[in-house]
């Protein structure tokens, strides 16, 4: 008999549940060892949904250091990372549970169950890929029956990941008549069928705008998945948190602050892109992003936004003291807040880019068509109205406001880049660019870099973990890369 390694969820559904319900954390929470046999359908999948976010979180622990979101404490540069955290939540908790939610929707004929399943499982197997290029997948999930799986090309998870997604979508735009209903379980859309259709279309796009370079993909195809995808902010696939159970950023970045312990600072490079220094005002109704505040607080509240140099030994780019932190209760630092996975803002930006792109535009040219500024505008004003902050003033001021014929790529990924504060996305849109400056104004290497590991090199992929190599010595060998080779779809 199979075993599987769960943590089981227990929920109580009779007041029901949203998408920004806290409900589901008043939970048992034992774990250990059951056989397939014994947990349904139901019982599996809040905690795939939590290990996913989990997975997640742990990327841009890792990533978002390399990508100057934010730095390690005094500004240090991270070195290189095998990014565990990721690869244990994958291997240990997601994909072999998904792996028995799909075996027992097809016994069933659940079709909806199993598109839920194939959607996280596209989710799970792209972020993996992503992070180490050649993964194991299509033995993944073996067990015991193989205990040393085989690793498959990035181009060959990407076919896979497209296939499920497919088949999702087919499965979600017809009925389900086996009577097996996803509900409660489900942490992030409450059961909501319609929203996890539009999240797989749109997660289609977003795959296909990480190769679109390197395979020379159909434009259009990307912009027609997103207009199947997400409509509103309401569509953001995310999950909430609670005093209960907190959130891992707040844990990260305020608690352990308040306690002596290892955290980490606000990045100059995106404190420069908020606070006026490598884009500046020049309307004269503000002087900064309005989010700057939502994100970061300062030591002295009278003083100029400084946020910590990667690298920098505590300084800002201005060469004084940085003085930007996570903020206490920030919208994505406070117990109960959020941690997004994507969002209706990055289905617009993407967008943005998209109708760039399909204009002719590239990394230096300027002028665009006017789809593509719209889309510019609502990925910048339903981020806004996600924090909760009034848009009006910032996109009335000129910097912002460039019209179709000023728009330039950098103009949307600036924003984006902005948007996406805290998510791994934003490591993959510094690579599909290869880290130009150009699009990404002022980016730079680490202040340190020239005495690193690596000299004028960025990090652009993780190492296997070594528990992975332990295991799986062979194949891990047979595929191990330095973390300065780019991935498949960066070559």
């Amino acid at each position: 008999m199979k075993k599987i390694l769960l943590i089981i969820i227990l929920f109580s559904l009779a007041f029901g549940f949203n998408s920004c319900s806290k409900d589901y954390f008043d939970v048992n929470t034992p774990s250990g060892t059951a056989s397939d046999e014994q947990i349904g359908m139901s019982e599996l999948l809040a905690p795939v949904i939590y290990h996913s976010f989990r997975a997640e979180y742990y990327a841009e622990r890792s990533f978002g250091n390399y990508s100057q979101n934010f730095t390690g404490q005094d500004g240090a540069a991270y070195g290189k990372t095998s990014n565990s955290g990721t690869w244990t939540n994958i291997y240990l908790y997601v994909l072999p549970n998904l792996k028995v939610i799909i075996d027992k929707a097809d016994e069933k004929n659940a079709t909806h169950y199993k598109a839920v399943a194939e959607i996280l499982t596209a989710m799970n197997i792209g972020l993996a890929t992503d992070s180490w290029d050649w993964i194991p997948y299509s033995e993944s999930a073996m067990g015991s029956a193989n205990i040393h799986p085989a690793f498959d090309s990035q181009e060959t998870v990407y076919n896979s990941i497209f296939s499920l997604l497919d088949d999702a979508i087919g499965k979600l735009e017809a009925a389900d008549n086996s009577g097996y209903t996803v509900g409660g379980e489900d942490i992030a859309y409450g059961g909501d069928m319609s929203k996890w259709l539009k999240l797989a279309y749109t997660l289609k796009a977003r795959y296909q705008l990480h190769i679109y370079y390197k395979t020379s993909g159909n434009i259009n195809d990307i912009i027609s998945n997103l207009d199947n995808g997400f409509t509103s902010n309401a569509d953001d696939f995310q999950i909430f948190y609670d005093s209960r159970n907190i959130n891992p950023w707040y844990s990260r970045e305020i608690l352990a602050r308040a306690t002596g312990n290892s955290h980490d600072e606000m990045g100059d490079q995106l404190v420069s892109y908020m606070n006026g220094a490598s884009y500046p005002f020049t309307g004269g109704t503000i002087t900064e992003d309005p989010r700057l505040s939502v994100y970061a607080e300062k030591d002295v509240p009278s003083d100029p936004w400084r946020g910590y140099v990667s690298g920098g030994n505590g300084l800002s780019s201005d060469g004084n003291n940085a003085n930007a932190h996570f903020k206490t209760d920030g919208f994505y630092t406070s117990e109960g807040a959020p941690v997004v996975y994507i969002s209706y803002a990055e289905a617009e930006f993407m967008r943005a880019e998209a109708e760039f792109i399909k204009n002719g535009g590239n990394a230096t040219s300027v002028g665009s068509s006017q789809a593509a500024y719209d889309a510019y505008i609502n990925g910048i004003t339903a981020n806004f109205d996600k924090l909760g902050v009034a848009s009006t003033d910032y996109l009335a001021d000129p910097s912002i406001a460039v019209t179709p014929a000023g728009l330039k790529l950098e103009h949307i990924m600036k924003e984006k880049y902005i948007a996406n504060f805290l998510n791994p996305e934003t490591y993959v849109d510094l690579r599909r660019y290869d880290f130009s400056t150009d699009v990404f104004k002022d980016l730079a290497l680490p202040d340190d870099n020239a005495s690193s590991e690596f000299p004028g090199q960025w990090l652009v992929r993780a190492d296997y973990p070594g528990s992975e190599e332990s295991a799986n010595k062979d194949n891990v060998n047979a595929h191990k890369e330095s973390p300065v080779t780019p991935v498949w779809w960066d070559q």
